[in-house]
């Protein structure tokens, strides 16, 4: 049997003129296709079911101007930092401020979800990609290395794998930050959603956790059982953009999302690594250009599910450990598998 083809074409360039190049990787009744830009999940689509499962744009141009990291990998440390600030062996660091001049966000302005992997690696159902976070940029500390491996196998299974070092001691924390859509309506409201945690991160005007760990129950972030996405507080749609406390450490994998669409019976499983997952429905969204397929990406238009350690956990005794240090490997891993009924 003839080995099949390699699809490698360019998608655009980068203000520095670098190539970015789009991958497809296929195997599990899933294909994707995934930018060496960002090392972003550009499009991702299950046999059987014609809409996208994810967010995305058709052109380069729309991901330097308009993307909320649809698909991306933000880093070095995703996430909300407090002010920028954190102390690590008692040394003070300032982190750029580069959201409204207040937080650190993700990895700052110019994070490695923004900016030209290599691709190491292609195979028909994997790609590997790698990029260096040079010392001192954004203020971290260290010269950081971050590969990422996407794979598609088995029965609908997109794993995700992250492996970061650094010659320096520094925070590290990244994931994927796809944004779910598994029916293809204009909003993704029409899905119910499971979150195996007992306790949530309540937070501030700046969306920076409080250090409280509140629990669920009786509240509107109760998703230890299937319930809808559409729930009410106060009378109003409630927000979502909060961190879910699955553990206090990394684990081995387990189950700890399901997600399905009541409209097309498309459900997806996320499976961990992580302590965290922020679920983030959206609703500050409202893209000016068409998505995927002409798409209009309004409020509530897919939904996020961010394995990750804690926001701002650097902050706050307890929080799960956000420190890298030399001779160590974080390893984070991520499944999402996806089926239909």
């Amino acid at each position: 049997m003839a080995k099949a083809t390699l699809e490698r074409e360019v998608f655009g360039k980068t203000a520095d003129g670098k190539t970015v190049h789009r991958v497809k990787i296929a195997g599990g009744g899933l294909t994707a296709h995934v930018l060496s830009w960002g090392a972003v999940i550009q499009d991702l689509r299950l046999a059987g079911h014609a809409p996208p499962l994810t967010l995305g744009f058709d052109n380069f141009d729309d991901y330097l101007h308009h993307s909320s990291y649809f698909g991306a990998t933000p880093g070095r440390c995703a996430n909300r930092i407090a002010g920028g600030r954190f102390t690590l062996d008692g040394k003070a660091y300032q982190l750029e401020r580069n959201e409204k001049g207040v937080t650190h966000l993700h990895g700052g302005s110019d994070n490695v979800a923004k900016r030209n992997w290599t691709i190491v690696e292609h195979d028909t159902d994997r790609v590997i990609l790698k990029i260096v976070d040079p010392d001192g940029r954004a203020g971290y500390p260290g010269n950081c290395t971050i590969q990422a491996t996407y794979w598609v196998h088995g029965d609908g299974e997109l794993s995700v794998t992250y492996e970061t070092i650094s010659d320096q001691p520094t925070l590290a924390n990244v994931c994927q930050h796809a944004y779910f859509n598994l029916d293809g309506e204009e909003t993704a409201l029409g899905h119910d959603l499971m979150i195996a945690a007992d306790h949530y991160l309540p937070t501030d005007e700046q969306q920076i956790p409080t250090g409280e760990e509140r629990p669920v129950e009786g509240t509107a972030f109760d998703f230890r059982e299937m319930s809808p996405m559409k729930r009410f507080h106060d009378g109003e749609q409630a927000l979502y953009d909060h961190n879910f406390c699955l553990s206090r450490e990394r684990t081995a994998k387990r189950s700890v999302v399901l997600a399905r669409s009541v409209n097309s019976g498309v459900a997806l499983e996320v499976r961990t690594t992580e302590p965290g997952v922020q679920f983030y429905a959206a609703f500050k969204l409202n893209v000016p250009v068409p998505g995927l397929e002409g798409r209009k990406y309004g409020p509530f238009a897919g939904f996020c599910l961010e394995t990750q350690v804690w926001p701002d956990a650097i902050n706050h005794e307890g929080f799960p450990r956000a420190v890298l240090r030399p001779g160590e490997v974080l390893r984070q891993e991520t499944d999402y598998i996806f089926t239909r009924s």
